[in-house]
């Protein structure tokens, strides 16, 4: 993507953004936050990556 082509996009982003209605906006944000609540990783992938939460399932599987 050339710099000419990345400012159209973001443009063309920011203007559906604040096209919408504040509510709708709202009510988006709101259901990303509960996705987010109901996909609640293990805390070792969360801060240090997949290597040690794989290393603790290799240990718990034997």
């Amino acid at each position: 993507m050339a710099g000419n082509d990345y400012v159209k996009f973001m443009t063309e982003q920011v203007v559906r953004y604040l096209d919408q209605p504040k509510e709708e906006r709202k009510r988006k944000r709101q259901e990303k936050k509960q996705l987010k609540k109901q996909q609640k990783q293990p805390f070792l992938y969360r801060w240090f990556g997949v290597i040690p939460y794989a290393v603790m399932l290799l240990f718990k599987r034997k």
